[in-house]
């Protein structure tokens, strides 16, 4: 079957820059990443090659500081990147993402000495990120973590394990949430972990239903020595800071998420476009007509919700409360957008010769990572009506 090039989105952007950069990223999404996405994905080799490629060109520190290697762009323009990255291949977006969420603590409560040592390679110097808050007994519940970091004279100690690690194994810095007190979110404090650091060790690779390039992994913590110049932020400080990263990081799964979406419908409509049937194309019948419909339209809305939470943010105003709605709406219109796209390619849909059920198997996991989708209506349901009573 021809293949027929989907349209490019019609971005919204502030600045003629703004506009160069997504012209960059659309380049090295159509050349480096969507030609093997699928093979990659298949193979569940993870692009350690298209991350290198990606801090080279500045574009793994978008959203932070240029004094440190940043580009200092707004998020109303990461999140579109992080779109069209999730659109060629969910798991460079998603990694770009994960990447973004752990530099987070370090360029917004670290000191202005450990920003200056650190934040340069991990914005631009080739280095790769994980964010360890879940644990296997605490995900949603991530306030009651084990992991515990013992103060021995000018340094931490940290034993424990970490479960469902975004780069577990391949990332070169870790930012860790530990107990250092008492129990609940008060006793937690976060550290800069090397991905070197002796008696830090990863387990095997989860097997999963999809994203299988991006490697998930349990982290073991077995006595690792960290000094407390990696200490971020106060001690007792590092559940705020963990809670602050995810009300960002919940915008960037929204965005990967509508990039799946989007990337489903252009299958959807290319598919529809070229197969006949009675006589005719398949997208002349109301019926499918009318389900491209309703899906390009929950995309748009998708897209303006998490456009509206991010200008919110970069306007330095409250967003909470929009980006729980904009992961929540977005990643369930991705998993009902792939749903309706593998059905429009009818058998075919379900074949790995189409990317349908590929996308339709990585849209499942944006509605679980980074805050349930359940957890994302408590937090809605908290700003309207007030905490629940204990």
């Amino acid at each position: 079957m021809p293949d027929r090039a989907p349209q490019q989105v019609d971005r919204q952007l502030p600045t003629d820059e703004a506009r160069d950069l997504i012209s960059l990223v659309r380049d090295i999404a159509q050349r480096e990443i969507a030609p093997s996405a699928a093979e990659g994905e298949d193979a569940g080799r993870f692009p350690r090659e298209v991350f290198t490629l990606l801090s080279e060109s500045g574009l793994l520190g978008l959203p932070y500081d240029a004094e440190f290697g940043g580009g200092e762009q707004p998020y109303e323009v990461y999140l579109q990147v992080l779109e069209e990255f999730a659109a060629a291949r969910l798991t460079v977006g998603l990694g770009a993402s994960v990447h973004t969420l752990a530099s987070y603590a370090l360029a917004t409560y670290g000191t202005k000495e450990q920003q200056t040592e650190h934040l340069p390679a991990m914005l631009g110097g080739g280095l790769l990120g994980a964010y360890c808050l879940s644990e296997p007994a605490s995900g949603s519940d991530a306030a009651s973590l084990r992991t515990r970091a013992v103060r021995d004279g000018d340094d931490w100690v940290i034993t424990g394990t970490k479960a469902w690690i975004t780069h577990g194994g391949v990332a070169d810095f870790y930012t860790v949430m530990a107990r250092t007190g008492e129990e609940g979110p008060r006793g937690i404090t976060a550290f800069l972990v090397p991905g070197d650091a002796e008696g830090l060790s990863a387990a095997v690779p989860e097997k999963k239903m999809g994203l299988k390039g991006s490697p998930t992994a349990q982290v073991h913590l077995d006595g690792v020595r960290v000094p407390d110049a990696r200490r971020i932020g106060e001690e007792g400080q590092g559940f705020a800071i963990a809670l602050s990263a995810l009300e960002s990081g919940r915008l960037g799964i929204a965005a990967c998420a509508i990039g799946v979406a989007q990337a489903a419908l252009d299958e959807a409509v290319s598919y529809a476009a070229e197969r006949r049937q009675f006589g005719k194309p398949i997208a002349d019948f109301q019926g499918l007509r009318f389900m491209l419909a309703d899906m390009a339209t929950q995309i748009e809305a998708g897209r303006a919700l998490y456009l509206t939470a991010a200008r919110l943010r970069d306007a330095g105003r409250p967003f909470a409360k929009q980006a729980a709605m904009a992961k929540l709406h977005c990643t369930d219109t991705a998993m009902r957008v792939t749903t309706d796209a593998v059905q429009i390619l009818g058998g075919y849909g379900y074949t790995a010769d189409f990317p349908a059920e590929r996308y339709m198997r990585e849209a499942k996991v944006l509605q679980i990572v980074e805050g349930t989708n359940q957890i994302q209506r408590m937090v809605i349901a908290r700003h309207l009506a007030g905490p629940e009573e204990r």
